[in-house]
C-alpha cells in the first residue's frame, strides 16, 4: 500500500510540473549572408592562408590587433571585413557590421 500512494504522489507530481511548462518563443535570426549588408559577399580571405598571402591580395589592413592567448590570435581589421589569424594562418574572417 505505502508503494501505490508513492507512486500514486510521485505521478501526480510529475503531471503537475509538466502541465506548468512554458512555451519560449526564440526571435528569428537574420541570415548570416544578409548580416554584413552589401558586402556580404565581397571577396574575404580564405582559411588557411598566410598573413603575406592575405597582405599579398588584399593590401595593407587599417589595424593590426596584436596576438593574445595560447594559441596566439590575431585580427587585421579592413574596411568591410576582419580576419583572424591562429599563428600566421587565416582561422576566419567576418563582414565588419555596416
Amino acid at each position: 500500500m505505502q508503494r501505490l500512494r508513492i507512486s500514486f504522489l510521485l505521478a501526480t507530481t510529475i503531471l503537475a510540473t509538466g502541465a506548468n511548462a512554458q512555451v519560449l518563443e526564440q526571435p528569428a535570426t537574420t541570415p548570416i549572408t544578409q548580416q554584413g549588408g552589401q558586402y556580404a559577399d565581397a571577396p574575404r580571405p580564405g582559411n588557411g592562408l598566410t598573413m603575406a598571402q592575405v597582405e599579398q591580395r588584399f593590401g595593407a589592413p587599417k589595424e593590426k590587433v596584436p596576438a593574445v592567448g595560447d594559441p596566439p590570435i590575431s585580427r587585421w581589421v579592413y574596411d568591410h571585413f576582419t580576419v583572424y589569424f591562429e599563428y600566421d594562418k587565416v582561422l576566419h574572417s567576418v563582414v565588419n557590421k555596416p
